[in-house]
């Protein structure tokens, strides 16, 4: 069974998380899948929208920290940089259908995508500074320009889970629906992109994007230089020590 589960039809791109039993975590293989994914569609003519969602009622629990310990990113070429540059670079409309939880770079990777749907009941939540690490996706960047400082501060600083019309009131979500409704939903706004002019829709991103690229593309390189310095600290020890041990974390030796 394929943990990322991948289907073209009518000129959009499903690409849909399917690792229920491990709420959807996302390995280094998943990654690649995800980054093969988007760069195929860049350049092919039968897509022109990505879809992304969920075969659960989790959209993800973000990386697999067992997974992620062996495999850190150490690299810009490793899969989930891979991947992130994909998702920055995608001149293709992007959706999400966010049924649930989405963690971590679940929930960063949405700041990329141009429309989010979530059902109600779904939380958005970036524990970065828990797990002793920082922000990543350009999420640093961008957070604070779309929500205010004040919202990102809250949800990147604090850690704190936002709801589905929370995430809705600050910018961050395009619609909140019954959760019956939020494939029709997701899938009708694919169907109106997918019948647009292809071209005139691509230049348009592009030209929306354009005052951003540069901010984008330095906070993706700068927080993935950071993130990586912090996989080898002892307070990053500490807190993913503290995970697997089903404890919490004490960080009052650290200054």
């Amino acid at each position: 069974m394929s943990e990322i589960r991948t289907a073209c039809a009518d000129g959009i791109l499903r690409i849909d998380f399917n690792r229920p039993e491990k709420k959807n975590a996302i390995t280094a293989a998943m990654y690649q899948s995800l980054a093969d994914a988007l760069e195929s569609a860049a350049t092919d003519r039968s897509v022109r929208v990505v879809l992304f969602g969920s075969t659960s009622a989790i959209f993800t629990a973000g990386n697999d920290l067992g997974d992620f310990r062996s495999n850190p990113p150490r690299s810009g070429d490793t899969p989930v940089f891979r991947f992130l540059r994909a998702l920055s670079l995608a001149e293709k409309p992007l959706v999400a259908a966010v049924p649930g939880p989405a963690v971590g770079i679940g929930t960063t990777m949405l700041l990329h995508c141009d429309f989010v749907i979530a059902a109600h009941g779904a939380r958005f939540h970036m524990p970065f500074v828990d797990l002793a690490l920082v922000p990543e996706a350009a999420s640093s960047y961008l957070l604070p320009r779309l929500a205010g400082w004040q919202a990102a501060a809250e949800m990147l600083m604090l850690g704190t889970p936002v709801s589905a019309e929370r995430a809705h009131a600050i910018g961050f979500v395009h619609k909140v629906v019954d959760p019956d409704a939020l494939e029709p939903t997701a899938m009708e706004i694919a169907h109106k992109l997918a019948a647009k002019p292809p071209e005139a829709l691509r230049l348009t991103k592009r030209l929306m994007k354009d005052g951003l690229r540069e901010g984008v593309a330095a906070a993706l390189a700068g927080e993935g230089k950071v993130f990586a310095e912090r996989l080898g600290t002892p307070e990053a020890k500490e807190a993913f020590d503290a995970f697997f041990e089903k404890r919490k974390p004490d960080f009052s030796k650290f200054g």
